[in-house]
């Protein structure tokens, strides 16, 4: 269950470099929910988030004979859906979306606790709101290391930065998510 390792993925890349679709496939199915969730996090649009997922297995079809595993497939496939994300909102330049909690409710949470409280639900869909108003290198940072679980490293290594920078977007970015969730908790009880 979840993430394969490693060596099915070498398992599978190896077969479809060989022109095995049908391992491609697997790879897709296997990675396209956590790819999805993300360019959703990152876009702040289902649809377009969809386009973009269909996009970025496309490349990786293309590009597959490129890849020279230096790091994990699924780290590979993040940058390169991180492109596509950084590609499609280059052209949107932020046009209108859905309300985010709109959004939100078209993702599958695949980690959830069925006995978690209404309240965790709220805080959760609050977290969303207000993680999709941070500016997108933030957001970027943050939806990698905090929500999809990646090592600053590979975090890094998707944005295409240095670990440093990834560290300090990171910092900025949860300081300005917390001033948010600080704000939005005092208007609340004022």
């Amino acid at each position: 269950m979840g993430e394969t390792s490693e060596g099915r993925d070498h398992e599978l890349v190896v077969r479809a470099r060989g022109g095995d679709l049908a391992a491609f496939d697997e790879l897709v199915r296997e990675h396209a929910p956590r790819v999805y969730r993300m360019l959703v996090r990152v876009i702040g649009n289902a649809t377009s988030a969809e386009d973009v997922a269909q996009e970025c297995f496309a490349r990786a079809w293309r590009g597959l004979a490129g890849f020279r595993e230096e790091a994990r497939f699924s780290t590979w496939l993040y940058r390169i859906a991180m492109n596509e994300a950084n590609r499609f909102l280059e052209r949107e330049s932020r046009r209108e979306t859905l309300p985010y909690e709109d959004v939100m409710q078209e993702v599958p949470d695949v980690g959830a606790d069925t006995s978690a409280a209404v309240e965790t639900r709220e805080l959760r869909r609050e977290l969303e709101a207000h993680l999709a108003e941070l500016p997108a290198n933030y957001r970027a940072a943050v939806v990698l290391r905090d929500v999809e679980g990646l090592s600053n490293e590979e975090a890094a290594e998707v944005l295409g930065i240095e670990v440093r920078n990834l560290k300090s977007r990171l910092h900025r970015g949860r300081m300005e998510l917390r001033r948010r969730l600080e704000e939005a908790a005092g208007s609340a009880e004022g």
